[in-house]
């Protein structure tokens, strides 16, 4: 019994500070386009299109790496006998930081 109440307590204690900070989010994103309406900005002003293709490009190239990690990590644990934790975890971040860097650079061509 203890534990399935632990259990509903730490979900939901988890689905709380996800919906907080969220909360938290919006309200100061609405807080500082009402305060820059108040200074004559237009609310047109406010869609970022070339924001919108960064953030896709940047988190497909980084679920992608992260995808080309867990394989070599896979590849890593059998071939050269590493722990399966630590080679799965240390091949996610290798990759994902690459996909990162790659993004960073395709981003800066375009922007050029």
């Amino acid at each position: 019994m203890d534990e399935i109440l632990r259990d509903c307590i730490v979900s939901l204690t988890a689905i709380g500070a996800i919906f907080a900070i969220l909360y938290v989010l919006l309200l100061t994103r609405h807080r500082e386009r009402m305060s820059l309406m108040e200074r004559g900005l237009s609310p047109a002003e406010f869609s970022n299109k070339k924001g919108v293709l960064s953030a896709t490009l940047r988190y497909g190239l980084l679920l992608i790496g992260i995808g080309v990690g867990i394989l070599f990590g896979n590849f890593v644990e059998i071939e050269f006998d590493v722990p399966r934790q630590g080679a799965f975890i240390a091949m996610m971040f290798i990759f994902g930081g690459i996909g990162l860097i790659i993004s960073f650079l395709i981003e800066r061509k375009i922007n050029k």
